[in-house]
């Protein structure tokens, strides 16, 4: 870049940076930064606009594959393991803010709790919350993994991870890496397997979040489903699960 006429563009970018953060930035400026640090001497700027192109928006730039970010032009193997790193880092503070103590005694809480979970995951995924009876989180944690379309819920290890928390109640999450956030067939018949397990084991099914990107639905907030979960139980809506 000596003798161009972006000479100190680099440096005038961070000094923007350390003066007024982000929030003046545009999303191809924000990424173009980024590669600053995987790309020492070549102009980011165009590169960035080719990811934003390709991937639609910044989010979807830090969640896509690294395969699939290599095949961008002008992308190194360096550069796609920083922003791969970067969209995972994203998850994993999101995560440290979540606190194990948290109450999710609402549908939003919920899907606020999950959201962040999800992000970047391209498989789908199962997530188990183990709740007390005054909906605070005991444990959470991802329970099986399948291929980009399809998962196996394992009625068996939400079971012995539920009793192995002594949760009262429990919330289920899965996503739909490729599709919407919209319950299929297998999922409302998995459901009500897992009502009819959990039932008999005396912990109550609160609900089962359908994710994808970010947005989520509530099965038993949408009336078609709602019966499919014990009608004897509180939804977590009104206040606490029983038991």
């Amino acid at each position: 870049m000596e003798g161009s006429p972006h000479k100190g563009h680099r440096e005038r970018m961070k000094q923007r940076f350390l003066r007024d953060g982000l929030t003046r930035f545009d999303p191809h400026q924000i990424i173009e930064i980024l590669l600053y640090y995987a790309i020492p001497r070549k102009d980011t700027n165009g590169i960035a606009h080719e990811l934003l192109n390709t991937f639609a928006s910044l989010s979807g730039v830090l969640k896509a594959p690294y395969d699939d970010l290599l095949c961008v032009k002008g992308m190194t193997p360096g550069a796609a393991t920083l922003l791969s790193f970067s969209g995972q880092l994203i998850r994993e503070y999101y995560n440290s803010e979540l606190s194990k103590d948290m109450i999710i005694d609402s549908t939003e809480k919920m899907g606020q709790y999950v959201l962040p979970k999800f992000f970047g995951e391209f498989n789908e995924k199962v997530l188990l919350i183990c709740l007390d009876n005054k909906c605070k989180v005991l444990h959470s944690s991802f329970v099986s993994e399948g291929s980009l379309n399809a998962t196996e819920i394992s009625v068996r290890r939400i079971l012995e991870q539920a009793i192995r928390n002594r949760a009262t109640a429990v919330v289920i999450a899965h996503n739909h890496p490729s599709g919407f956030a919209l319950p299929s067939i297998e999922d409302q018949k998995s459901t009500k397997i897992l009502t009819d397990a959990l039932f008999v084991a005396g912990i109550q099914f609160v609900d089962h979040l359908v994710v994808a990107d970010d947005d989520y639905v509530s099965m038993r907030s949408t009336p078609s489903m709602a019966q499919l979960f014990n009608p004897y139980s509180k939804s977590v809506d009104n206040n606490q699960p029983s038991g």
